[in-house]
């Protein structure tokens, strides 16, 4: 996301802005000009990269249509990677430079530059994104104090950490979550330098060096795979201790690089293999994002490690003189997205959040796509609008004469001072956004208010359980298949009384109590929030013991984790028995394992005699409307449309079933 160190500049065309025009005309500004680009030799003696924002497109793209839809590109994710590596090495690049060039390092002027690069940016942004998100939906700016607070002070990845926020959760609408990965840079650049510098002073020789950036590489990495816990991925995932491999990485290859013995990338060998080695390793990382999911235990104990060290292969064959692979990703279109590429990776997230909340759409069909292309064509169109007014007359002139040109503008012109109403007014509605945001999405509020009483509610008189339907015992044991594939001899057809009938499941049941209740009078429920299928069999063990479950069961898991383990769903339906009728919901959320999960909720149903499947996820998909803005929970209405699609679904089967049953009785006559 960074932007490499530049030492040649590009002719551009003059701006009609007045204040960038009169930054010209003042003494000591830097004109462009009509720099030719040259390639750098296999040891750094300075000069512009080629092939480098080749590399950044294809990273910054990646992790675009990751967020866009984890279903095309799973591991796009690693995009943020291939960022870390590119990071790693050429500001170590820089600063070696300087140092060779001036003996010494302006450590101030370096994060100075870095502030020039960074602030502007992203100060504009959340002066524009909290006053919008606010007139969109309220829901948008929960937590938008503490990411706010992350942003500024570049601890965005551990206040997450401390919240408990997930990366990997597609259903959190967190307006900046994509800044933890900013923070971790932001982190390096402050820190690095000083390191760097007292590695410079201490040791002289190449593999000193080396063996240091190899150990916190090695390091972070071991880290990263020792600490995974699938229950909380985002420890080591935003962790920069655990995820700092790609940045120490890109560190080691920037002291090989600038050694002038070229004792490695000048030796025959490398010169004669680096091309189809470099494809090779460029292939592997395509490869890694397209099959390589979020949920991948591998991923974390070894393959982000992997494909950061290839993105150091990629990056060394680039170096090459004459290198095929740089002047391939060196065209005017990746250019493009590659200078701009921090201005992309910050805005698109915000954007696909706002846009989403603003035109439900349900995943996959042609209004999500059209609405995608829209998020990304807006997100390309601010980028290009703030790189060039905003963040260009910054970086080359700094704060103080761009804001003393600001200030003349505004002193000097009507259209200046409507700009400066403006903006302080942007500046009103983000800090009075910040104060009024809700602590508590609609989502949560909802949740919490169908598990405000206890989860095995106390059954009216009239609500025991049919004694076909209560078990001798909680442990009912696996049935075989012959078993499951027949209705028991005396199995009760008829649709059972409403408070005969028990919802079971996480939080789609505690957020749909309200819906339920209406469609369902007397109906009871074992339910609790941020629960799993590795759950289920407990609570159903805990709702048989309390003789809280009916003999019709609405039952729903996995908006958290999907389907991992499909005996887990096996062991609950054998758990319910045979004499129930049993209506098994299926998935629709963003979440990449829904697809899978679905299929196998299915597979599933099919095998019981006494199950039937609620396809919850083609209701949704023509209705998305019904769902919050986490696109997962139904809103109110939502609720009230599932619970009388659950009832009517009960109804459908215990009517498919008593024909099924006339028709066995028929065929027995006549035999």
């Amino acid at each position: 996301m960074s932007e490499y160190p530049r030492n040649t500049f590009t002719s551009r065309r003059p701006s009609g802005n007045r204040a960038a025009q009169r930054l010209r005309r003042e003494p000591g500004a830097r004109p462009g000009t009509g720099g030719t680009r040259v390639s750098a030799s296999m040891s750094d003696h300075g000069g512009y990269i080629a092939g480098l924002d080749g590399l950044r497109a294809l990273a910054v793209l990646a992790v675009v249509i990751y967020h866009v839809s984890p279903a095309i590109l799973a591991g796009g994710y690693l995009g943020v990677d291939v960022f870390f590596v590119i990071s790693g090495f050429l500001i170590t690049t820089l600063i070696l430079r300087e140092k060779r060039k001036t003996g010494g390092f302006d450590l101030r002027g370096f994060w100075v530059r870095r502030a020039r690069r960074l602030f502007p940016a992203f100060v504009v942004l959340i002066l524009t994104v909290v006053p919008l998100a606010w007139a969109i939906n309220r829901d948008l700016l929960v937590g938008i104090g503490r990411q706010v607070l992350g942003a500024l002070t570049f601890s965005t990845n551990w206040l997450e950490i401390a919240h408990g926020t997930s990366y990997f959760d597609q259903t959190s609408p967190l307006l900046f979550k994509n800044f933890w990965s900013l923070a971790i840079e932001e982190q390096f650049y402050l820190f690095w330098p000083l390191v760097m510098l007292a590695l410079l002073t201490v040791l002289a020789k190449l593999w000193q060096r080396l063996a240091i950036a190899a150990i916190l590489a090695g390091g972070s990495a071991l880290l990263m795979a020792v600490l995974y816990d699938p229950a909380n991925v985002t420890f080591v995932y935003y962790g920069t201790h655990t995820h700092m491999f790609g940045i120490a990485l890109g560190i080691v290859l920037a002291f090989i690089w600038a050694d002038p013995r070229e004792p490695f990338l000048g030796s025959a060998t490398w010169r004669a293999m680096n091309q189809p080695v470099g494809a090779g390793a460029l292939a592997v990382i395509a490869v890694a994002m397209i099959v390589l999911p979020d949920d991948a235990e591998g991923a974390y104990r070894g393959v982000i490690a992997l494909v950061s060290s290839l993105t150091v292969v990629v990056i060394a064959a680039m170096l090459a003189p004459g290198s095929l692979l740089a002047r391939l990703a060196d065209n005017r279109v990746f250019r493009w997205v590659g200078s701009r590429s921090y201005g992309l990776y910050l805005w698109h997230w915000p954007i696909l959040v706002m846009v989403t909340a603003l035109v439900p759409a349900a995943i996959g069909t042609a209004a999500y796509w059209i609405r995608a292309a829209i998020a990304v064509a807006l997100t390309a169109l601010i980028c290009e609008v703030s790189y060039r007014f905003v963040e260009t007359p910054v970086r080359k002139f700094g704060f103080r004469r761009v804001f003393d040109a600001l200030k003349t503008e505004v002193s000097a012109s009507r259209a200046g001072k409507i700009a400066a109403g403006v903006v302080g007014l942007l500046l009103a509605l983000t800090l009075l956004a910040i104060t009024f945001a809700p602590a508590k999405s609609s989502t949560t509020l909802q949740i919490e208010a169908g598990e405000a009483e206890p989860v095995h509610a106390e059954a009216s008189s009239s609500a025991a359980p049919s004694a076909s339907a209560a078990p001798a015992s909680t442990e009912q044991g696996a049935a075989t298949r012959a078993q499951r594939e027949k209705l028991p001899t005396k199995f009760d057809t008829s649709v059972p009384a409403t408070d005969d009938i028990t919802a079971i499941g996480d939080s789609m049941i505690a957020a749909s109590k309200g819906g339920f209740v209406h469609a369902m009078p007397g109906i009871r429920f074992v339910a609790k929030s941020n629960m799993q299928w590795k759950d289920a069999a407990r609570m159903v063990r805990q709702g048989l013991a309390a003789n809280q479950i009916g003999r019709g069961v609405i039952i729903t898991y996995g908006t958290n984790a999907g389907v991992p383990d499909t005996e887990k769903v096996r062991e609950v339906m054998d758990l319910l028995g045979p004499d129930r009728m049993i209506v098994l919901v299926n998935l629709y959320s963003p979440s990449t394992f829904v697809s899978a999960s679905n299929k196998e909720l299915a597979k599933v149903a099919k095998e019981y005699a006494n199950v039937t499947l609620l396809d919850w996820n083609a209701y949704v998909s023509g209705k998305p409307a019904l769902l919050q803005v986490d696109q997962t929970h139904p809103s109110m209405k939502g609720a009230l449309e599932f619970g009388q699609l659950a009832y009517r679904t009960l109804k459908d089967f215990s009517a498919q079933l008593s024909s099924q049953g006339s028709t066995d009785k028929n065929e027995e006559t006549k035999r």
